[in-house]
Formats: C-alpha cells, structure tokens, sequence
C-alpha cells in the first residue's frame, strides 16, 4: 500500500519465532516494535523483505510505525509475511479511534533535537511522529489514531504565504496529489483533535497575498475553520472535538482559534471545546515542540479529553 499523511502504522500478531515484512519504495523512517520492548530504528530502508527472527516460539505482536514525514512524495509498505511455522493470530481494532490535524506540531517536526538550529536533513533525521503528540495522546486511551497533518500548512494560508495546498485543501485526499478521495467507513473516530493557526498567522503578509489586511487574514480563517469543521461534523456525527492552541505569538493565534471555537458553539455544536497550551519550551528544530513539550501537551490534552467525554456522556444520560 502507498501512503504519504505521517503516523501511519501497521501492526501484526502471530504464533511463531519469526516473521518478516516487505518494505517499498521511497524514503522513511520506521520503528520497529516486538510485544513490549523498545523499537528499533530502521531508517532509510531500501525495498525489499525484513526478517524478524530468533523470538522466542509462542504468541508475538509486531508493529511498524513510520516515523517521517513524506511530504516529497508517498511510501509503500508491502505487508507482512509469515516463516514457514509462522501462524497468523486474529486482531482487534481498539475500542476507541481519535484522528488528530494539524501541522508541524502535531507531525513531530524535529522533536528529537536537541538544538533549534537545523539543516533540511537533520529536521528530517529528527522527525519522530511516533513520539509525538498524536501517538502519546491516542496510547493513554489505548485508542487507534489518524495523524492528518502537513508541516507548514495552515486553514488558509501557509507558511510565509507559501505555496501549495493548505491542511483544509489537502485533507479529503488519500495522496497530497488529489487523485484519490479518502472513504472509510470503519472509520469514525470518538475524538477529533485539530491543531491549525500557526501558519497563518506566525508571519506578515506580503503584498501578493490576497488579505489587504490582518483584520482580512483572520475573518477568513475563522469563517474557513467553521466550516472545516462543520464539515468533519457531517463526517463524523458523534466525535468530540478538541481545537487547541499554545500562548505563544502573544496570544493571536490562540485568540482566533478560541473565537472558532465559541462560534461553534453559539451555532449549536456542544461537543466543541477548546483549549490554552502554555509553558512550552520550543527548543526543538525551528523552535518547534521537543520530546518533553509533546509529553506536557499530550498529558493536557488526554485530561482534557476525559473531561469532554464526561460531559458527553452525562448529556446523552439527561
């Protein structure tokens, strides 16, 4: 299968002491995880069979989580594959599916270093979705998860007014070449998680762009936002929603995404919550969330989360 959106995994049970799995083209960067012990790194595989070998002979998990982001151009993953006296065993989706959106943030953009000075390659080297916010929220629900997020993409505008596709344009898609729109309909996550602004608003404007003004800037990404998210609602007709943003640009982006947020609301969607992240060190690449800061806010998020789905269930009880 070819994929291209981060935190993509694929996990496998067994009966046995070895199984392999096929790797595709393209450039990434795996972890590779037996039952409970660490994960290993495979980076920059070339295509071919892996073979996990000399477990002990009995029951085994095994799972590949893509760890980089593949913004150049999708990934293939071939399946997994059994030894001769290899079983395959049954598996289970997990009770509960949360997606998160986002951008660098929520992709894990550089989060293992240990400096805000990088080159392409060392953010690339450093890019670690599996430990990022995403996948540390989802495990303290033991929950499925979705990452829908593309570094420097915003609602409406992108980074620096750069071009391309925004989050919100690129989203319905299977591959960021549009050829495909996403339809699953196992897929209806409880929770839904976006993290969008930064993008927009962490730069000036240029005298190209389409905003006269700042005050045009942030009237279109409010009324974009709400229909974003209107439109996962349509999808999505039981999910809470969290939007969350940090303290950080004095306040701004925190301001326009709180003001979506109530403007929800008022138009009748209480299961929309919002939620203020400060304190956060950004002394990861580009000043970006570290390891430690994606610990903080994943730990925010998941009390957050348990606090809107008590909500939501003593609604539905009354």
């Amino acid at each position: 299968m070819l994929r291209q959106w981060p935190g993509t995994y694929f996990e496998t049970a067994f009966a046995g002491s070895e199984v392999a799995f096929v790797v595709g083209r393209g450039d990434v960067s795996l972890r590779i995880r037996v039952d409970d012990a660490a994960p290993l790194p495979l980076v920059r595989p070339a295509a071919g069979l892996y073979r996990v070998a000399g477990l002990t002979d009995g029951e085994h998990r095994l799972r590949v989580d893509v760890a980089s982001e593949s913004q150049a151009g999708p990934t293939a993953f071939g399946g997994f594959r059994g030894g001769d006296n290899t079983v395959a065993l049954p598996m289970q989706g997990r009770a509960l599916q949360m997606e998160f959106i986002g951008d660098s943030g929520t992709v894990g953009y550089g989060n293992m270093s240990t400096s805000r000075e990088c080159t392409d390659d060392e953010v690339w080297a450093t890019t670690d979705t599996s430990q990022g916010i995403a996948a540390l929220t989802a495990a303290a629900f033991d929950a499925d998860y979705q990452v829908n997020a593309i570094s420097g993409r915003g609602i409406v505008r992108n980074y620096d007014g750069s071009a391309g596709d925004t989050l919100v344009q690129a989203y319905p898609y299977v591959l960021f070449d549009k050829a495909e729109i996403y339809q699953d309909a196992g897929w209806q996550p409880e929770v839904v998680v976006i993290s969008l602004g930064t993008n927009d608003f962490s730069t000036p404007l240029h005298a190209e762009e389409k905003w006269a003004s700042r005050d045009e800037l942030q009237a279109d990404f409010t009324a974009t936002y709400i229909r974003f998210v209107q439109k996962l609602r349509e999808r999505y007709p039981r999910a809470t929603f969290v939007l969350w943003a940090s303290d950080l640009n004095d306040g701004q982006i925190a301001a326009q995404v709180r003001k979506v947020a109530q403007a929800l609301k008022a138009l009748g969607d209480d299961r929309v919550s919002f939620m203020l992240v400060t304190g956060l060190a950004m002394d990861a690449c580009h000043w970006h969330p570290s390891l430690s800061d994606d610990a903080a806010i994943a730990a925010r998020l998941a009390g957050h989360i348990r606090e809107q789905l008590g909500a939501s269930d003593r609604m539905q009880s009354e």
